[in-house]
């Protein structure tokens, strides 16, 4: 099980493990859609754990290279999932961990991520917290429409 980046042509293939945690995005060619023309153009990438016979995801994460004021160069995650029948499996902490030493790699001083609240998120809540991150900030929203 080793994570790897998908390109742009491969970009279908994380659609259900992503829509796991996003049940809102639509059909898989809208999400390819969206991903290759919109989020790509501002830096988003993808990651993803293959089954090892070829096919779609079995994990995935969504993540850009951002520079801030405030945290300097980072590697947020944007979105990480894993399909529900291979959790339990290591594939959330491979991903976090390829995305730690991508960020390594293009001289990131943090890797970082928001997550829900809830007592629906404690596993995804553990995996972090195991993976040796921390909680770090409250993050605020505000719905403008």
């Amino acid at each position: 099980m080793t994570p790897r980046e998908l390109g742009p042509g491969e970009t279908a293939r994380a659609h259900g493990a992503l829509r796991a945690l996003r049940p809102h995005l639509g059909d898989r060619e809208a999400f390819v859609r969206h991903v290759d023309e919109v989020l790509r153009a501002q830096g988003y990438r993808l990651a993803a754990v293959l089954p090892a016979g070829g096919g779609d995801a079995e994990a995935a994460a969504g993540f850009r290279v951002l520079d801030m004021l405030a945290h300097g160069r980072i590697l947020y995650v944007d979105d990480l999932s894993t399909l529900p029948a291979a959790r339990g499996r290591g594939h959330g902490a491979a991903l976090l961990e390829w995305c730690a030493a991508e960020g390594r790699r293009l001289g990131c001083r943090s890797l970082q991520l928001d997550s829900g609240v809830g007592p629906e998120r404690a596993d995804a809540h553990r995996l972090y917290l195991n993976a040796g991150m921390r909680i770090a900030s409250h993050h605020f929203a505000r719905d403008l429409g």
